[in-house]
């Protein structure tokens, strides 16, 4: 009788570029930094990771100290984007793609929540569908009562 063996994947190590980051973000007073890791989840990076700033200045502050101190140790930048308004900024560093939000932007759109486990994001989604509903059939009700499938609009005036 044999025994079918399991591969056991050994825990993820940081790679030096993902300390790196993680290093800026803390010289930089990055809030609730956190490090994902994405193998398997998708192709385009192997890590992400998600920082919050106080402000937009801050957030801007924070993703050119990133990228300073890749190129200083010899990374390329392969992306930057949201420099402009500075609510997210993105940093693509290759293997490790770099997150800088304002607190409500990262609340609103929950990276954490999507790569972190979909099922989290699925069960919300439907708790919220009869919320939805509801707010609907207010608003329905607050127009003047129109039927399901009648049409709100005012009819056009024919010309002659």
């Amino acid at each position: 009788m044999t025994t079918a063996s399991r591969s056991r994947r050994a825990a993820p190590r940081s790679t030096p570029l993902e300390n790196l980051v993680t290093t800026a973000l803390d010289d930089m007073k990055a809030v609730d930094v956190r490090v994902l890791n994405v193998r398997g989840l998708t192709d385009i990076a192997d890590t992400f990771v998600i920082a919050s700033g106080n402000s937009d200045r801050h957030v801007r502050s924070i993703a050119d100290r990133v990228i300073q101190n890749a190129k200083a140790a010899g990374f390329r930048t392969r992306g930057l984007e949201g420099t402009r308004d500075s609510e997210w900024v993105l940093v693509d560093l290759d293997d490790v793609i770099v997150h800088v939000m304002l607190p409500r932007t990262r609340e609103f759109y929950g990276l954490e929540r999507l790569w972190e486990g979909g099922g989290a994001s699925a069960a919300t989604a439907r708790a919220a569908t009869p919320a939805r509903r509801k707010a609907k059939a207010g608003a329905t009700k607050a127009r003047g009562g129109a039927k399901p499938g009648a049409s709100a609009r005012a009819p056009r005036p024919r010309s002659h």
